[in-house]
């Protein structure tokens, strides 16, 4: 005999409004339970648990064996979650993977989220059959679950213990406890809401704090990724900045093996690229396969969130929040949110930038005035103190005096020479900076010599500049300006020495490039930053190479090595 269409029933009437009139006096005794059920269910403000806690209390209400929520996604076609309730673990582990609601009695449920009563499964033309492992279920109810109107998702239960089918008060106590359900799942959402925008609000304020710290920047741009990737719940957060070849460069990243991508550069005519310069957020569903991602980085990730870091209608770069494959799509709220941050670093970014601006025209301003000094005051003293000592060497009649006179004057020249290098060094500005290896390598160890107060020694070994590669020789060269600012700002030394090395070879048998900074001065103290090391190091990482520190020959003062392969 067929089942009565459950919306002309008794209990489908009363399920509208989740009432407790005309119901039946069985129905009546079991009450006390049902209100002991929804206060159960009312109690905390974790989404999770409180799914758990309706499907424990709606098997428990039905006398059913089993129990599961079903939770709808965002677009409404299909289930983004699935809770159950008397399943084994390890059932459920053979069982697979959890329904998507697109097909069978579930699918049926989101298409029409009216209740639906069965006396058997397998005898309903809508049910899709079940996977192997699953437990047997004959019996079978299922309600929707409404919060604030819209469909939460659907509250079923199976296989009532006695062996009867699930009755009209069944349907009633289901449907109480559904709506009783869709008002704490809607107090729970409000709550998870405000504090997922709380969260937000103080990452917000993390990424500020680090980019108007003054401190380094590469440091600064790793905290924007690494709040970006734990507030999205993500697998890896990246910052891009734009590149001298027109595309974005990734400069700092969050998460597994963050470093190999280090530097990796997404080109100009990147679909994704195109987009975030336009100042428009791009939004995938699996990184791994969709056309506008040419870059293989993606693809071992799944959902992707690319936002531009935009302020006052200039881009400044993009920030990029991936998830590993399989998981769930941002909702609308979480990308409404990751819009909002990546806005508030935007706008960090460029006072920050503008910050910087500041103190650099500072220093090329007191560089200016070093330069003006050295030439005007420096070079002329010394210029007549050799115009002297000649001529205390033409009136001395001992040849042992010429001739250390004559050697005075040779150095005053050399002197003279090397603080003419250094204000040219001083008046130059990074753009006019020679494309050569050797020859940048020269002029970072010429600036040094200022605020050091004597050049470092230097040796090449090999065809530097043919060997290594633009992108190896610039992080090289912002190798070496770390490892010389180290030393002036710490070491105390006397005596620096630098060598570049593009004949040595790595430990695996590849070509490379090593650079040796050794210094004479105190070491590295047990204590205190780091930072500059750790820069030194993500960016021999990010080539494939390595970058080690320890005490110098004879362990007095430090030597710094940074190699990467050619």
């Amino acid at each position: 005999m067929a089942e009565p269409d459950p919306k002309d029933s008794p209990g489908a009437a009363t399920q509208d409004d989740g009432g407790l009139q005309g119901l039946a006096a069985e129905l009546t005794a079991r009450v006390p339970q049902l209100l002991e059920g929804t206060r159960s269910v009312g109690t905390g403000l974790e989404l999770r648990s409180t799914l758990d806690r309706i499907c424990a209390t709606a098997a428990e209400l039905t006398h059913a064996r089993y129990g599961a929520i079903g939770v709808v996604d965002e677009p409404g076609d299909s289930l983004s979650d699935f809770v159950t309730h008397g399943v084994p673990d390890e059932v459920a582990h053979a069982i697979g993977r959890p329904p998507d609601g697109r097909t069978g009695l579930l699918g049926a449920l989101i298409r029409d989220p009216v209740p639906i009563r069965l006396n058997d499964l397998s005898a309903d033309p809508r049910s899709a059959g079940f996977p192997r492992s699953h437990p047997r279920m004959r019996t079978f109810l299922g309600v929707p679950i409404r919060v604030r109107g819209d469909v939460f998702g659907n509250l079923y239960v199976a296989e009532k213990r006695c062996g009867a089918p699930f009755d009209d008060d069944d349907l009633h106590m289901l449907s109480v406890l559904a709506t009783e359900a869709g008002i704490a799942i809607g107090h729970v959402r409000t709550y998870e809401a405000a504090r997922q925008r709380e969260r937000w609000i103080d990452g917000s304020v993390a990424v500020t704090t680090a980019l108007l710290s003054g401190g380094d920047a590469e440091d600064a741009l790793t905290v924007v990724a690494e709040q970006a990737r734990r507030l999205a719940g993500s697998a890896a957060g990246i910052v891009l900045l734009p590149a001298e070849e027109g595309g974005l460069e990734i400069v700092a990243g969050a998460g597994d093996q963050p470093s190999t991508s280090l530097g990796v550069i997404i080109p100009a005519h990147s679909p994704v690229v195109a987009a975030l310069r336009r100042g428009e957020a791009v939004f995938v569903d699996d990184a791994a396969t969709d056309p506008r991602v040419i870059t293989r980085l993606a693809d071992r990730f799944g959902p992707q969130m690319l936002l531009p870091l935009s302020s006052g209608g200039r881009v400044l770069g993009a920030l990029s929040i991936l998830r590993k494959r399989g998981e769930r799509p941002f909702t609308e709220s979480e990308r409404t949110l990751a819009t909002q941050f990546a806005a508030q670093a935007a706008l960090a970014l460029k006072v920050a930038e503008t910050q910087r601006d500041r103190e650099r025209l500072a220093v090329y301003e007191d560089r200016d005035r070093i330069a003006r000094d050295l030439h005007d005051l420096v070079i002329q003293r010394l210029f007549a103190t050799g115009m002297m000592l000649e001529r205390a060497q033409r009136r001395s009649a001992v040849p042992g005096v010429q001739a250390g006179v004559g050697r005075a004057v040779d150095e005053l020249d050399v002197t003279i020479q090397e603080i003419r290098t250094a204000i040219f060094a001083l008046q130059q500005e990074p753009a006019e900076a020679p494309s050569g290896l050797r020859t940048r390598v020269l002029r970072e160890i010429n600036m040094a010599a200022v605020p050091l107060g004597f050049k470092p020694t230097h040796r090449f070994l090999g065809p530097v500049d043919s060997l290594v590669g633009e992108l190896t020789g610039k992080n090289l060269i912002a190798a070496l300006r770390e490892a010389l600012s180290n030393v002036f700002r710490h070491a105390r030394a006397s005596h620096v020495e630098v060598s570049v090395d593009a004949t040595a070879v790595l430990p695996d048998g590849r070509d490379a490039v090593r650079l040796y900074v050794a210094d004479d001065g105190v070491g590295i103290p047990d204590s205190g930053r780091r930072s500059g090391l750790r820069n030194l190091a993500r960016r021999a990482e990010s080539l494939g190479g390595a970058s080690r520190y320890g005490p110098g020959e004879e362990g007095a003062g430090t030597t710094v090595v940074w190699e990467a392969p050619l």
